[in-house]
């Protein structure tokens, strides 16, 4: 018997040839790895950043892609906005959005104070919201797209001193699935990526000691994460091999967080 089937084939490569992508955070550490993997997936890459990464639009060049820089900050919502504006202005759509762009102030709970609170809120959740609305809006219009949402495992369990950072990454995940639920019917897939500690510079300044060796011994895999990893895990949900991927919150943490 012929099944009656909808699903259309796709590219076992996971090319993203043909999308654009706007990737915030993308001047540094997993940002700066997913533009790069994007831009050898055939994507064009759009930065939103406070700084331009000169090296990542040599590189994106290289591969003969196109790149546009937004400068902006994410707690300044006039510029979430006029990155969108620019993104279409330029490439006519934006097939990805990669919200990776966060703050990460460790405290105990006694010592959170309302500048660190407001930080970590402003950027990790509220800018990253605000971003995937304004995106959203356009991919409604013209028919579809992609938004991956860089969560972390604080925000699936709690970690000491992770108060506000860890909060601010669960209501990001509930926000993926919010999303999800919302816009799927629009032909818009909205996940979450979760990693564990992630050896990017600043991870390794913070966890190449002893403590990040007693961290390990509480991952059953026995290591940290690279930003590769993450990299190829946004590849994925961006290409249309994850056609069947919504709400879904993917965790990258070598078991962290089974038990």
């Amino acid at each position: 018997m012929e099944l009656n089937r909808t699903y259309k084939n796709f590219d076992e490569n996971f090319s993203l040839g043909g999308k654009t992508a706007l990737i915030t955070g993308a001047a540094n550490g997993i940002g700066l790895e997913i533009a790069k993997m994007y831009a050898r997936k055939g994507a064009d890459i759009i930065s939103f950043d406070l700084e331009n990464p000169e090296e990542l639009e040599k590189y994106v060049k290289e591969q003969g892609r196109r790149y546009l820089f937004c400068p902006g900050d994410l707690t300044q919502i006039e510029t979430i906005q006029n990155a969108a504006d620019r993104s279409i202005a330029e490439f006519q759509k934006i097939d990805v959005l990669v919200n990776c762009a966060g703050v990460g102030i460790l405290e105990m709970a006694e010592d959170c104070t309302e500048k660190i609170w407001n930080l970590t809120m402003a950027v990790n959740l509220t800018g990253s919201m605000w971003m995937a609305q304004k995106v959203g809006k356009t991919m409604i219009k013209n028919g579809g797209g992609s938004i991956i949402n860089i969560a972390s495992q604080a925000g699936i369990v709690a970690i000491e001193k992770h108060l506000a950072y860890g909060t601010a990454k669960a209501g990001l995940i509930q926000i993926t699935k919010q999303l999800a639920l919302e816009w799927g019917q629009y032909n818009i897939r909205v996940n979450a990526i979760s990693p564990t500690i992630i050896l990017t510079c600043m991870g390794e300044i913070n966890w190449n000691n002893e403590k990040g060796e007693k961290m390990k011994q509480l991952i059953p895999s026995r290591r940290f994460g690279y930003p590769e990893e993450v990299a190829a895990c946004a590849v994925f949900l961006g290409s249309d091999a994850a056609s069947l991927f919504n709400g879904a919150n993917l965790v990258i943490d070598g078991g962290f967080t089974i038990s």
